[in-house]
């Protein structure tokens, strides 16, 4: 098959691997309909996180099921399906308790920007779609494998609610997301930070009320005075730097929550303001699968359309020019087709 391969910083490559073969009696393997590139992807690409040897990369799919292991029974080959970027049981106590990508019997999904990908414990991580969808709802369907799922848990970490006030802090596809999360569970106001002609567009028309532009001590000021001085209710942080972790810090209320889902990079918390700031904080890697059920259905229902955020469709074997588009922002995120 043709997959997806890093060597280095900046050198992405297409190459045939073996095909996947159920190695387990809890996998699945499935034929690859749509793929994409992550903005966590870019770390890698990037060289902020070490390349140290070539590796598959990609962990965002949907797909059709070719094959399953014998102790497989929630899925069955012919079906569409999206799962998350962790497998995970189902059935343990943190996965019941909402939690999956902490499950303790978690394996990442990698290797997903290819035509076929390998899913341990399909039972627990791959969610089958009511009928095989339409080709306008794959874009959304595969939002669901990570971005939105993954907006929508900085909007519930955030506890956005009816009514009230939340600001976004990223206006990559996992904060566009969380635009529309905001807005499904209820917010009031939704205040999206961006600097982006395109990606403002998109936010508004997503449900952003306001956009601000500024960004550190003016950014937080025009935060406190959308919010009659005191702050937002809710903010999603959603980029993973020390600047945009204070930025999400400072324009919470005393006893308004973040939802961080940003991977952190160089991110360090102080205690004491912390403390005296009456802000909550929660984050981690998003526990989409618990999310998939409610999520297909709104996508499938017209409520939402978090698809938008592609901006960028290739194939397969123009992979890198995805990654390179999404490294000079001219695109927001890079569908693939293998």
């Amino acid at each position: 098959m043709r997959a997806t391969m890093i060597y280095a910083p900046g050198d992405i490559r297409v190459e045939n691997l073996p095909d996947p073969k159920i190695v387990n009696s809890t996998d699945a393997v499935i034929r690859t309909v749509a793929a994409c590139v992550c903005g966590s992807d870019l770390w890698d690409y990037r060289g902020i996180n070490p390349v140290t040897e070539p590796h598959p990369i990609g962990h965002e799919y949907v797909g059709i099921v070719e094959e399953v292991g014998g102790d497989v029974s929630t899925v069955r080959p012919g079906q569409f399906v999206i799962g998350s970027f962790f497998a995970s049981d189902n059935t343990c106590p943190i996965c019941r308790a909402g939690y999956h990508t902490s499950c303790p019997h978690r394996e990442f999904v990698g290797g997903c920007q290819a035509e076929y990908v390998r899913i341990p414990l399909a039972d627990g991580t791959l969610v089958a779609t009511p009928e095989r969808p339409a080709e306008d709802l794959i874009p959304s369907l595969l939002t669901l494998s990570d971005v939105m799922g993954t907006g929508w848990y900085a909007a519930k970490a955030a506890e956005v609610g009816p009514g009230s006030t939340a600001v976004v802090v990223g206006d990559g596809a996992v904060g566009l997301s969380g635009v529309i999360a905001a807005k499904e569970l209820g917010a009031e106001r939704i205040i999206a930070m961006s600097r982006h002609e395109s990606r403002q567009k998109l936010a508004l028309e997503f449900g952003a009320t306001d956009i601000v532009t500024e960004r550190g001590a003016e950014g937080i000021a025009r935060v406190k005075e959308l919010t009659g001085g005191i702050g937002a209710d809710s903010v999603l942080e959603c980029v993973g730097t020390p600047e945009s972790m204070q930025q999400a810090l400072l324009s919470t209320r005393p006893g308004g929550n973040v939802g961080f889902v940003g991977v952190p990079h160089g991110v360090a918390i102080d205690g004491e303001q912390l403390f005296f700031s009456h802000v909550g904080l929660r984050g981690g890697p998003a526990p989409v699968r618990g999310y998939l059920p409610d999520l297909i259905q709104r996508v499938f229902d017209g409520r939402i359309n978090p698809g938008k955020v592609f901006d960028l469709t290739l194939p397969l074997d123009e992979v890198a020019e995805g990654y390179k588009a999404m490294d000079e922002r001219r695109a927001i995120k890079a569908l693939l087709r293998p």
